[in-house]
């Protein structure tokens, strides 16, 4: 279980496949405090340690997560949202995330508002997820609030801070995210659709 509050980037330092199957190494100022079968979100993915070497620390995506995600599209050098799963004697800053990325969107629109950035996503309607209003919806890992809804996308409007310390400074249009949505959400609209 997982906040959306993003602890750090890392970079990607390795990649090697193997099968189906995609070994990510990581480089980023918590590896070295991880340990070996500890859940870790990478860009939202709830992935297990497999491996700690000094400041780099290595998971492994099968097959089903490469499908479902963009952690296949990764490359050497590139940076990922870090947050290791939430203590239970600490506030919940974000809200509940648990690490299953639902589906991907595409980002369309991206507006610079002078202090702040617009973000625009798309994704597949017919996967039955949805987006609120002021609801909350996680993109690569990050907990955000939904500011404008529609059928098929969705915006996001984000501070400098988060800007600065995620991989969202690196996303441009055309490019992919990984999206969950909100788990109540789902809930409500899977009863609501019996």
């Amino acid at each position: 279980m997982f906040t959306g509050i993003i602890e750090t980037l890392g970079t990607v330092s390795a990649l090697e496949s193997e099968k189906g199957n995609l070994h990510i190494s990581i480089a980023s100022t918590i590896s070295d405090g991880l340990k070996i079968d500890q859940s870790v979100a990478h860009n939202g993915v709830c992935l297990t340690v497999v491996a700690v070497n000094a400041n780099v620390h290595t998971v492994t995506a099968i097959d089903e997560t490469l499908q479902k995600t963009n952690l296949g599209t990764l490359r050497i050098g590139d940076l990922v949202n870090l947050e290791r799963c939430m203590q239970m004697n600490a506030r919940l800053d974000g809200h509940i995330v648990q690490g299953h990325v639902d589906q991907t969107a595409r980002c369309i629109d991206l507006q610079d508002m002078n202090g702040s950035w617009l973000f625009t996503f798309e994704y597949d309607q017919t996967k039955g997820n949805v987006t609120v209003e002021k609801g909350s919806v996680c993109v690569n890992g990050i907990s955000l609030t939904v500011v404008n809804s529609e059928n098929n996308r969705f915006s996001v409007a984000i501070i400098p801070y988060t800007f600065e310390h995620t991989n969202l400074q690196n996303v441009k249009p055309r490019d992919t995210v990984n999206v969950e949505f909100d788990i109540i959400g789902k809930y409500v609209a899977r009863l609501m659709g019996r």
